[in-house]
């Protein structure tokens, strides 16, 4: 493995620090180590479907669709394109690509409308079908299929899996076209690993915590809330741990990622969001206390208006609580 994969995280307690490094020498593999013929000889009745939320993508959603529909056509039954809101031709070359494409607001219209990648997850989650589901972001400008197969692999080689999460080198390219091996994800590692790290030290482990790229069984999947907003993976990942338990939750190395760069303004957002959401699970845990109500509002400086505007954070509730509740 690279040398990024290969140094185990900094967690003090020693009972924590043992389990987490067997866990990545258990749990973490890499995409060539499930390769396409194996797949599909796993496969059996498995029903696959992949999610792709996207939002003015239209750059990179066509090609995106377009390899696994070709290349992955007999492992992946449905590809599903969730539209948000986009105002290019986001929706028009997913179609002509392959995908089926839904717009986000035509998911459960009779709930409040809701904004945010999460809230596009949940949606796709909600109509299709498959027993295993991908998600990946559709800025991607290095796809290839093994950001499919990898993630399928541990799912459909062991039951006991849950929940699969990507790991990757992600270079930061600068406006002059500069590449910085390794440093991207800077909210990552500015905010996301030391909250991980001082609260859910068992996730420690994961090299991309809020990377866009996972997949897990429905019957999971279906049992946890989803962030609306950018902390959807943060809370997946510390929900899930609480519902499956370590063990039942993988990385593969995928290799590198390479996406388009979001400006400061949107990192600070981003940064907000995803401290909100783990305020908001050491609450439900019981492990921290508001003095006093929770703020409804999330407010957050605007440079160059000036002012402020709000970027709190909603929930979608867990899909099987919704199935339960229509059914009485």
């Amino acid at each position: 493995m690279d040398d990024e994969f290969s140094v185990y995280p900094q967690v003090t307690d020693t009972d924590t620090l043992v389990r987490v490094r067997r866990w990545m020498r258990r749990r973490t593999s890499r995409a060539e180590d499930w390769p396409h013929d194996r797949l599909l000889a796993a496969k059996g009745s498995t029903s696959i479907s992949v999610i792709l939320p996207a939002k003015d993508e239209e750059e990179t959603v066509g090609g995106i669709v377009a390899v696994i529909r070709t290349e992955l056509a007999a492992l992946v039954d449905e590809i599903l394109v969730v539209d948000s809101r986009s105002d290019d031709a986001t929706a028009r070359l997913a179609s002509e690509a392959g995908a089926r494409v839904v717009h986000q607001d035509e998911v459960h219209p009779e709930l409040p409308a809701l904004s945010g990648k999460g809230d596009a997850l949940w949606k796709g989650l909600a109509v299709t079908q498959g027993d295993l589901v991908v998600y990946i972001d559709s800025d991607l400008r290095n796809f290839g299929p093994h950001f499919v197969t990898g993630l399928l692999g541990p799912l459909l080689a062991d039951r006991g899996v849950s929940f699969v999460k990507a790991a990757y080198q992600r270079p930061h390219i600068t406006p002059d076209g500069v590449v910085h091996p390794g440093e991207g994800g800077r909210v990552t590692e500015l905010v996301a690993r030391p909250l991980l790290n001082l609260y859910w030290p068992e996730l420690a482990g994961f090299v991309q915590p809020l990377g866009g790229e996972y997949a897990g069984r429905r019957e999971v999947l279906r049992r946890v809330p989803y962030v609306t907003e950018y902390g959807v993976e943060l809370g997946l990942l510390i929900d899930l741990l609480g519902l499956v338990g370590l063990d039942a939750m993988c990385q593969v190395d995928l290799g590198e990622r390479v996406h388009a760069h979001q400006s400061t303004a949107a990192l600070g957002r981003m940064a907000a969001q995803i401290m909100l959401t783990a305020w908001s699970r050491l609450e439900r845990q019981g492990r921290v206390v508001s003095p006093e109500p929770p703020a409804s509002l999330l407010l957050q400086y605007e440079h160059g208006v000036p002012g402020v505007s709000d970027v709190s954070v909603a929930e979608r509730p867990p899909l099987a609580s919704l199935t339960r509740e229509r059914a009485r």
